[in-house]
């Protein structure tokens, strides 16, 4: 009975260590920071007393006050530079930026792709497909991301949409595919699930159908370039 008695006594010391570990952390980090800070720019409270500021009771209060106020410095200073300062600068690296050879090219598409996959251009991705690639018989998640439209759609006879089918598991690279209207069958799931889909190589999967959504409707069959139909 001493041996599971001691075991356990042992297993809750741990766990208590677990548990006080943040907590201890957090507070040697945070009595340096306001020592660092609040010690070395304490003279700037000009505005106390100074048989108050000089009192070693008060030190941690005037260290501490020190601190918020070199903070909300920081923070002021934060907001003044990403409106004003920031964006001449920055406006001024793109522009440089631009001006490389080879590193322009690279910037270009490094921003290309960042703005495609940014919350301000979700809606480049329209709606989720689910198509046969890159074989008939294999299917693969894609985003359909618009229409084609220029010499592509005018040497097709049918209406052709363009779809981005992402690699697993980092979405920013893929394929561009163009099929078919009819071969792409649009799926429920929202963007954001499909991406969880992809990332997570298909191991998170949103359930379905979903609580209130309509029953699933039988999509046609899908029409090839020759005209025959195949079955689903």
């Amino acid at each position: 009975m001493r041996q599971p008695l001691i075991k356990s006594i042992r297993s809750a010391f741990i766990a208590g260590i677990i548990v006080l570990s943040p907590l201890a952390v957090t507070i040697i980090v945070f009595t340096w920071l306001v020592g660092l800070i609040g010690g070395r720019y304490r003279d700037l409270l000009f505005f106390i007393p100074g048989d108050l500021l000089s009192r070693p009771q008060l030190e941690i209060v005037w260290n501490l006050t020190a601190t918020v106020i070199i903070l909300l410095l920081i923070t002021l200073l934060g907001f003044l530079s990403r409106w004003v300062v920031a964006r001449f600068f920055i406006s001024q690296a793109e522009r440089l930026m631009k001006r490389m050879p080879v590193i322009s090219a690279v910037y270009n598409t490094a921003k290309q792709i960042v703005e495609t996959f940014s919350a301000r251009q979700a809606a480049v991705f329209q709606k989720v497909v689910l198509i046969e690639f890159p074989r008939d018989g294999c299917y693969a998640l894609g985003f359909q991301t618009g229409t084609t439209r220029g010499e592509i759609q005018s040497r097709t006879e049918e209406t052709v949409i363009n779809v981005f089918v992402p690699t697993t598991p980092n979405p920013t690279s893929g394929f561009l595919v163009m099929l078919p209207q009819g071969s792409a069958r649009y799926l429920d799931m929202t963007v954001g699930e499909a991406m969880k889909v992809i990332i997570s190589g298909g191991a998170v999967v949103p359930p379905w159908p979903n609580p209130g959504s309509p029953p699933p409707v039988v999509e046609p069959a899908a029409v090839i370039a020759t005209g025959t139909e195949r079955a689903p």
